[in-house]
């Protein structure tokens, strides 16, 4: 009996501290599930934490990446104004320099003129009487030539026109109407010889053609120099012009080197030696022209004219001492 109530009360012993033992169980695993689930919750906040600061600064860094980019643009577009302001002030210094140069030159030139007007010998009243007849002859028969040169221009633009040769077609209406022009002028003008230096200054420079010595004064070799010029741009453009329309390259063919009178306006010298200064200038001219150089001449401010050295050369002009 003693033995059955020592059994019982062991039993009960077992079987509350089993009891205990299945509750700690049961706490302690929700308890280690909760500490889990805090943790990642934890560390998802954290995670989210240094995103949202990893991107404070990759946004940080941004703008003043941004910003130092506009600093960078700032101060080029200041670099590059400053640049132009001082390119501006450069050009407006050369200018006004070229402008200072281009006064004195000017200036010069003019005290040089009233010099030699004042040192230039007069001719007697007789020599400037017969140079005046000589002008007025001379005048009258360029006038009957102009006329007749019309006829024969027509008859070589058509040939032109029959050979296709367009360029030189255009150049040759362009020269027509430019005789036609001077002729226009030469009808109408009304000449004052009593008040032109030309009649009255006194030769200052010989000069050899066709193996004969003249005498000019310098109104009239500024003539012989423009007749050179003239030439060279009349050649130039005529040589182009057959380069253009592939044809063969011949001055003497051209009507312009025949006629020779571009520009000459009836005084001063006559018509012979105009054309021979011409056809010098239209020569050189044309060559170039044909060959698309310049041997012999420049082109500036849109014209064409020939080359100082070579123009002394051709003319050779010696001061009368």
């Amino acid at each position: 009996m003693k033995s059955n109530i020592v059994d019982r009360i062991v039993i009960a012993l077992v079987i509350s501290t089993l009891s205990l033992a299945g509750i700690g169980f049961a706490a302690e695993g929700p308890r280690d599930v909760q500490e889990e689930q805090k943790r990642a919750k934890d560390e998802k906040q954290q995670q989210r934490k240094e995103n949202q600061q990893q991107e404070r600064v990759e946004k940080k860094s941004a703008q003043e990446q941004k910003q130092q980019e506009h600093r960078v643009q700032q101060e080029q577009k200041q670099d590059q104004k400053q640049q132009q302001k001082q390119q501006q002030q450069e050009r407006v210094q050369r200018q006004s320099d070229q402008d200072q140069k281009q006064r004195r030159v000017q200036q010069q030139q003019k005290r040089d003129q009233n010099q030699e007007e004042k040192q230039e010998r007069r001719l007697s009243q007789q020599q400037q009487k017969q140079l005046i007849n000589q002008q007025q002859q001379r005048v009258t028969q360029y006038r009957q030539h102009l006329e007749q040169q019309e006829r024969l221009a027509q008859q070589h633009i058509a040939l032109l026109q029959r050979q296709k040769r367009m360029a030189q077609y255009r150049y040759q209406e362009e020269y027509l109407e430019h005789l036609r022009q001077q002729q226009i002028r030469l009808r109408n003008e009304r000449f004052d010889y009593d008040r032109d230096p030309y009649f009255y200054a006194a030769p200052i420079y010989r000069y050899n053609r066709g193996g004969r010595y003249y005498q000019i004064n310098r109104y009239g070799a500024n003539v012989l120099r423009q007749a050179l010029n003239a030439g060279y741009a009349q050649g130039f453009r005529a040589g182009k012009a057959d380069r253009d329309d592939r044809w063969r390259g011949n001055y003497k063919d051209s009507y312009a080197y025949r006629d020779a009178n571009y520009g000459y306006s009836g005084y001063y010298i006559t018509r012979s030696e105009y054309n021979f200064y011409f056809r010098e200038g239209f020569r050189r001219g044309y060559e170039d022209g044909y060959n698309s150089r310049y041997r012999y001449g420049r082109f500036a401010d849109g014209n064409y004219s020939i080359l100082d050295n070579i123009l002394s050369q051709i003319l050779n002009f010696q001061p009368i001492r």
